[in-house]
């Protein structure tokens, strides 16, 4: 019914295909690397993904319903799949044998709210875990976001303070001149960039929510193959921290499912009035602005051309740690890269 897929490391890592909540109320049809699975809750907290094709009639299975049984029945003559894809019955047939099909399956489980897939072989454990989610003291609320971008892309812009001067001007940070040390760490799992004398004065977030006078730790932190984490502690014990998890849908377009949380004491629940509404205007900023690269991408020959400088740290990073997985190979091995100075 469907090629399958080529040797991809890539494909035996996680990501997320829906919230636990939408797939509980009917199936979800979704995309992972170009391939259409349906996502059901089976009962008992079980969920499954099965290619979206009834092969009956090549209907999509998405848009039936789920059993009694917890079978995914198809809208179009009533055929029901089991979990792992097996044909589980026919209602028009009184009697006799039913045919030997299936539907392929994929890997599917459910962790922090969201069902997640992995369409390779073998499958990795677990998926990541979100950072403080759930943990005493912390407020979380999560967007969903889809990129006009490949994940490497989506990646980079998350963990790329010097476009913040310009397309967040003012938010969280605004043009200075001032430099700011930037440590780029390599390791087992990943990369990040630790930064040293980060300049706030022209931020707004952090003028209205912190004390200048208490110091700062900011890192931005690359997790292989697809997660990106931005974290700010400060030295009185708050703390606000956002890990993007990025799906690919296909090469050029990405889903991108964010968990924010943070710590600031009593104040958390007005702080996210704020914080909230202020966190979908500046993602909408990069959607736009990475809409605008690929609009012009494509009219000049849909080739990007990209020509890296000192202040891109992470970028080859990202793009080398995820060709190495791509093609099973080994990352380099942890350590300190290279100190950068940037102005901020």
């Amino acid at each position: 019914m469907t090629t399958p897929p080529a040797a991809d490391g890539l494909h035996n890592y996680w990501y997320i295909a829906a919230t636990e909540r939408a797939v509980r109320k009917k199936p979800q049809a979704v995309r992972l690397f170009g391939r259409h699975y349906a996502v059901f809750h089976q009962g008992g907290g079980r969920y499954a993904a099965l290619l979206d094709c009834c092969p009956h009639r090549n209907v999509p299975l998405s848009i039936g319903k789920v059993n009694e049984k917890g079978c995914l029945q198809c809208a179009y003559h009533g055929w029901s799949f089991d979990g792992d894809g097996r044909l589980d019955s026919i209602p028009a047939l009184c009697c006799g044998e039913t045919p030997d099909v299936r539907v392929p399956a994929v890997h599917c489980m459910a962790q922090d709210g969201y069902v997640w897939l992995c369409i390779g072989e073998p499958a990795m454990p677990a998926p990541l875990q979100f950072s403080c989610l759930g943990e005493a003291g912390y407020t979380t609320f999560r967007m969903k976001t889809r990129f006009a971008a490949p994940v490497d892309w989506c990646l980079e812009n998350f963990l790329d303070c010097p476009h913040a001067v310009y397309v967040h001007d003012s938010w969280f940070r605004a043009p200075t001149g001032k430099p700011v040390r930037a440590l780029l760490r390599r390791n087992a799992d990943g990369a990040q960039i630790e930064y040293a004398d980060e300049p706030r004065e022209k931020s707004l977030v952090w003028r209205l929510l912190q004390n200048s006078e208490t110091r700062m730790s900011h890192t931005d932190r690359f997790i292989a193959p697809s997660t990106s984490q931005v974290d700010y502690r400060f030295s009185d014990g708050k703390h606000y921290i956002v890990t993007s998890s990025c799906t690919p849908l296909d090469e050029n377009t990405t889903e991108v499912h964010t968990v924010i949380s943070y710590k600031f004491g009593r104040l958390n629940g007005l702080i996210r009035l704020l914080f909230e509404p202020l966190s979908h205007l500046i993602i909408r900023q990069d959607v736009n602005m990475m809409q605008k690269q690929r609009d012009n991408i494509d009219r000049f020959g849909g080739r990007a051309r990209f020509c890296n400088s000192a202040a891109d740290l992470l970028m080859p990073e990202i793009t080398g740690w995820r060709k190495t997985l791509a093609e099973g190979g080994e990352p380099q091995p942890a350590g300190v890269v290279r100190e950068q100075e940037l102005h901020l």
